[in-house]
């Protein structure tokens, strides 16, 4: 009896160790096209001060911020690591575009630390509308769920502040979007909009012709281990094969700068 006792330890225990270490199995069965690439190497910027034996952050990526704790319950929120990599880019641009709003809280950090100047348009579903979306059969249905509890909201968090000026909200399905006019216009792209496979690749397709040259898109969401970003993941992998992609170490964001 204790022997057979001591198999079943044994293979819970591996069953155990197997669901906790899945997402390092997978990738030793199927390891990841898009290579890892360090935060200073995704632009100047990002280059650290040397003191000696300490490296500092120059004053190019010193940024506003703020935090959201999750008592909010806000859905769809980069974290504070991706929120700053992406509020020090924008300071640079003078064009933004981003798929999927949300809550308005990156477009809220893009208006914060741009330039005076600075046009930001943002792409969201239009909530009294959210019946009408259309569904593709081969879309994750658990990243279609996040999308209808992620297009809720008519006022954002930058609504009523200041830097509302420089930001023009697109209520549309992006993929109905009419980029002829858009195309060659901008300088930074963030595309965290529907993590359905037929969306990333619609958002991806758009951003790759309203890229101006020299110009960088993001991504949000880069990780084999969720289930609703599993199509995010799948279509990166792929479109790697025809750019450079690249994820940004510690982050979920992979990185494209258009040559």
């Amino acid at each position: 009896m204790s022997e057979y006792l001591l198999y079943i330890l044994i293979f819970i225990n591996l069953i155990t160790l197997i669901y906790f270490k899945r997402r390092k199995i997978r990738l030793i069965l199927k390891p990841q096209k898009i290579q890892e690439i360090d935060v200073e190497n995704v632009d100047e910027i990002f280059k650290p001060i040397l003191k000696k034996k300490l490296k500092m952050p120059k004053e190019d990526v010193f940024v506003r911020n703020f935090c959201v704790p999750q008592t909010y319950n806000v859905e769809g929120i980069a974290s504070d690591y991706e929120s700053w990599i992406l509020s020090a880019l924008s300071k640079k641009a003078d064009k933004i575009f981003e798929f999927g709003t949300c809550s308005g809280k990156t477009t809220f950090l893009f208006g914060m630390n741009s330039k005076e100047n600075t046009k930001i348009y943002t792409i969201t579903l239009d909530p009294n509308k959210i019946d009408t979306i259309r569904h593709q059969l081969n879309d994750n249905k658990t990243a279609e769920k996040h999308i209808l509890n992620e297009s809720v909201y008519e006022e954002f968090m930058f609504s009523g502040h200041e830097v509302e000026k420089k930001i023009e909200v697109i209520f549309k399905d992006s993929r109905d979007l009419d980029i002829e006019k858009l195309k060659n216009q901008f300088d930074l792209i963030f595309i965290d909009g529907g993590h359905t496979y037929s969306c990333i690749k619609n958002d991806t397709e758009k951003a790759l012709k309203m890229i101006k040259h020299n110009g960088i898109i993001l991504w949000h969401d880069y990780a084999s281990n969720k289930r609703s970003s599993r199509d995010v993941y799948k279509y990166l992998e792929k479109t790697s094969l025809k750019i450079k992609i690249e994820n940004i170490k510690n982050t979920s964001l992979c990185y494209h700068r258009k040559n």
